[in-house]
């Protein structure tokens, strides 16, 4: 293994805060699984699915760039530690609207309503604890091991993404809705307990800095950094429009005729190829042309959903999947590195605010779009037409970001 890894490792308070996010994500991917599954069983109706990733967009890109501010001149450790909380808070309101006695006691249309409120209340929790959980890696290594820790830390994330994913598929064929939602609390509340084992952190601005005045110089510093900024917009527009695994339920059900277990694995299967690349660029990491390899990612990402959209074969579908998540492993690690890289210690939260908004906040607004194109061009058109609009935004970006092409690190 890797010298850096094992040195990186030994420090007991990363490996606290791997652990803790670990559980904590997977319990998070679980819950975004079984609620999309959930709303189309209740619904039948793809839109719906995109509505849950609207109703979490608002608020994460809303307040993204206010809650960078608030990570910099914020203890960092207590502020995980209360979003955490809260998570496990919402888990627990949704373990209660999924019972048997609340669905007959207030109907279909009230889960619906408390369903939407919960996840806009998840969206504005996870404007604070996404750039939170992004900053706080440089205060536990050495500056010499941070792109270690980032890819070991980028790792973890993709490993607990794909055990929530799949486990989530055969949680509901096993324990239904109900005994997966409190699975997922357990899991969020096993997270809040290894992440207080963190030391406190100190803030990175003063608290006397005006709050306008220090957004704005985040948002500047990621506008003048041409390739900080290309890197975002490529993967912003890329998962904007790939965003073919939010329709994956509608796939598994009406198209490829699979059960739970069936969806769990389909719904699983790009994250397994994001692992598959992620350790192995962790364990032998690319060396040149780091730039021209992203982009070339990308486009192949944008091939891989045409195919899985025009696909009619369970086998080939799930291929399509893998092959997308390998590649879509290269735009991590690629995209992980150069924020982390390129970042400076005072500015951390603010930019890992903009990358929340850029990244993360485009998952949930590209469930949005698929789920309003689905409803107005029908369901494989859509994906069709998501997966040629991502690889038109590479060679968009190859002719106006040429510094991103040159990238090496």
């Amino acid at each position: 293994m890797n010298t850096s890894i094992i040195t990186v490792l030994k420090i007991k308070e990363f490996r606290n805060f791997i652990a803790g996010r670990f559980v904590f994500i997977m319990g998070l991917r679980m819950m975004g699984t079984l609620v999309s599954w959930w709303m189309y069983e209740i619904t039948g109706d793809a839109f719906y699915i995109g509505m849950i990733g609207l109703a979490e967009a608002i608020p994460a890109v809303g307040l993204s760039l206010y809650a960078g501010y608030v990570v910099d001149k914020t203890e960092k450790r207590k502020l995980l530690l209360r979003a955490v909380f809260l998570f496990g808070v919402c888990s627990i309101i949704l373990l209660g609207t999924s019972t048997q006695w609340f669905q007959e006691a207030f109907g279909t249309k009230l889960i619906m309503m408390f369903i939407y409120t919960v996840i806009f209340c998840t969206g504005i929790i996870r404007s604070f604890s996404g750039p939170g959980f992004g900053a706080i890696i440089a205060s536990l290594v050495p500056k010499n091991l941070l792109i270690t820790a980032a890819q070991l830390s980028s790792t973890s994330w993709l490993i607990a993404s794909i055990t929530g994913h799949a486990v989530a598929g055969f949680l509901i064929a096993w324990l239904h809705i109900t005994g997966t939602f409190l699975v997922i609390a357990s899991l969020i509340f096993t997270g809040l307990l290894l992440l207080s084992k963190l030391k406190e952190k100190p803030p990175g601005i003063s608290a006397e800095k005006k709050t306008i005045e220090a957004v704005k110089e985040g948002l500047r510093y990621v506008f003048n950094t041409k390739e900080l900024l290309a890197a975002l917009s490529l993967d912003l527009f890329a998962v904007l429009f790939g965003g073919a695994v939010a329709m994956v339920p509608v796939f598994a059900k009406d198209i490829l005729n699979v059960g739970p277990i069936g969806f769990g694995w389909l719904n699983a299967a790009a994250d397994i190829g994001s692992i598959i690349m992620v350790i192995s660029l962790t364990l032998r990491p690319m060396k040149r042309k780091q730039g021209i390899k992203l982009l070339f990612a990308v486009a192949g990402f944008g091939v891989c959903i045409i195919l899985f959209a025009i696909s009619k074969f369970y086998w080939l579908s799930f291929a399509a999947l893998l092959v997308s998540g390998i590649l879509d492993g290269v735009s991590v690690v690629v995209r992980g590195n150069i924020v982390q890289l390129k970042t400076p210690d005072a500015l951390r939260g603010r930019v890992m605010s903009v990358n929340s908004m850029f990244i993360n906040s485009s998952n949930e607004i590209g469930q949005f779009e698929s789920g309003v194109s689905a409803k107005l061009m029908g369901i494989v058109p859509s994906v069709v037409f998501g997966g040629c609009m991502t690889i038109l935004v590479v060679v968009i970006t190859w002719f106006k970001a040429p510094s991103l092409k040159k990238l090496e690190y």
